[in-house]
């Protein structure tokens, strides 16, 4: 009795797409920023998980306790948001613009609280710098150069493989995202949310808010990796590839197949001769 129709979850992430719009910068930043950081705490988590029982699968099991807090709290994470967002735009009742200013305040907020939070963990596993990166440290700082100089030096390979594993993973996050919304009960959007993040977690595809505390942190603890090496041969063509995964295979895909007005319709009934449409 608790399952939402596909037609009925179409209908629902149009829905959501128009509040997400219809936020005030403000509240795009501060739920930007939340989320950054929470999927900061289910990334190092993931990896104490991991680096504890030398089995990486654990760490996967683990992660997607961030995006279920996320989904469950309704905070803003530009990942979902590419996926959800444009969907007014196809429905002609947004701008292109301003779906290009969503996505921009919500990145922003989302690299503040990754960062944020990257400083904060960054002195807890080094005493501020006076011990040498060890276990969970040591790990995020041989990711954060296995994510960039890694990618640098297979060149156009590299950003290629960037942007495909961004794509992949994105495909999987905002799955997440609408597979959560095909039930109304706490735990069956626990459930639902969390089967895509496990997949793309434990598969090590890209996702550029992870990335946003991997790397960064990464540098603070003494990753070789530059400011323009962390852009460049990730940040950027992750993000893309993000965008294009999510939007691509998650949001366009549900909303042409399910028509989400045709859906619509159904749910308030047709509208009468002569009577104009809400």
């Amino acid at each position: 009795m608790d399952y939402v129709k596909p037609a009925d979850v179409a209908v629902a992430m149009l829905e959501t797409g128009k509040r997400k719009l219809a936020l005030a910068p403000r509240d795009l930043l501060i739920r930007g920023m939340l989320s950054g950081a929470i999927l900061g705490v289910a990334t190092s988590l993931a990896f104490t998980g991991a680096v504890q029982t030398g089995q990486p699968l654990v760490g996967a099991l683990i992660f997607p306790v961030g995006l279920i807090a996320i989904v469950l709290l309704g905070l803003e994470l530009v990942t979902g948001s590419f996926a959800l967002v444009p969907l007014p735009w196809l429905n002609r009742e947004a701008s292109a613009g301003a779906v290009l200013v969503n996505w921009g305040w919500v990145f922003i907020g989302n690299l503040i609280g990754s960062v944020a939070y990257g400083a904060l963990i960054a002195i807890a596993l080094t005493n501020m710098g006076m011990t040498a990166p060890a276990g969970v440290a040591a790990r995020i700082v041989a990711i954060a150069e296995l994510k960039t100089t890694g990618y640098a030096a297979l060149g156009f390979a590299g950003l290629v493989t960037a942007f495909v594993k961004a794509m992949l993973c994105n495909w999987m996050v905002c799955l997440a995202v609408v597979l959560a919304m095909t039930t109304n009960s706490t735990i069956g959007k626990i459930a639902c949310a969390w089967m895509p993040v496990f997949i793309f977690f434990a598969q090590g595809f890209e996702h550029s808010v992870v990335n946003m505390f991997i790397i960064p942190t990464g540098m603070m603890m003494g990753a070789k990796v530059t400011v323009a090496q962390w852009w460049l041969w990730n940040q950027i063509p992750v993000t893309l590839g993000n965008l294009v995964g999510g939007f691509t295979f998650t949001g366009l895909a549900i909303y042409v197949t399910y028509k989400p007005q045709a859906a619509t319709e159904r749910v308030r009934g047709p509208v009468p001769t002569g009577v104009p449409a809400e």
